[in-house]
């Protein structure tokens, strides 16, 4: 797997992808993991674990925060390689969070340096700008492993 270009090459084939919480198929419906997840399967294969039921509410667990827990970036770090934010790129995965006390609930795929492509409720699957708001709510970066774990 070529280090970004296959995860960007995926991850354009599912836009258009309606948003659906908790799904994860291609042309039918997924939401921000479920993407994710779903270019894991086309370029690695079989997910490494599954994904726990979560609530669609972005601003959950205000007691989760602050006892620390953060699921979605626990899980990233268990499978995908850590980066630093200064040197993302292109097929990166970017994790992001609403206010600097809660956990991060949303990511995105960095498909060029200034575009990134995710899925959020009321919309499909889309490519728009990492325009400024979204660079200053990035929490942290990730890469997908060059070979299945």
């Amino acid at each position: 797997m070529s280090a970004g270009r296959d995860v960007v090459d995926v991850a354009r084939t599912w836009i258009g992808t309606p948003y659906q919480h908790q799904a994860s198929l291609k042309g039918v419906g997924c939401d921000c993991l479920g993407l994710l997840r779903g270019i894991w399967r086309e370029l690695l294969g079989p997910e490494p674990e599954a994904a726990p039921p979560y609530a669609p509410d972005w601003a959950e667990s205000l007691d989760r925060a602050s006892q620390g827990s953060e699921p979605l970036a626990e899980a990233a770090m268990r499978h995908l390689v850590p980066v630093d934010i200064a040197t993302i790129q292109p097929g990166d995965v970017l994790l992001f969070r609403w206010r600097s006390h809660l956990p991060a609930k949303h990511l995105a795929i960095l498909s060029a340096p200034a575009l990134m492509i995710h899925a959020h409720d009321g919309a499909s699957v889309c490519e728009v700008a990492f325009s400024p708001w979204w660079q200053r709510h990035l929490a942290a970066a990730f890469r997908f492993p060059e070979n299945r774990p």
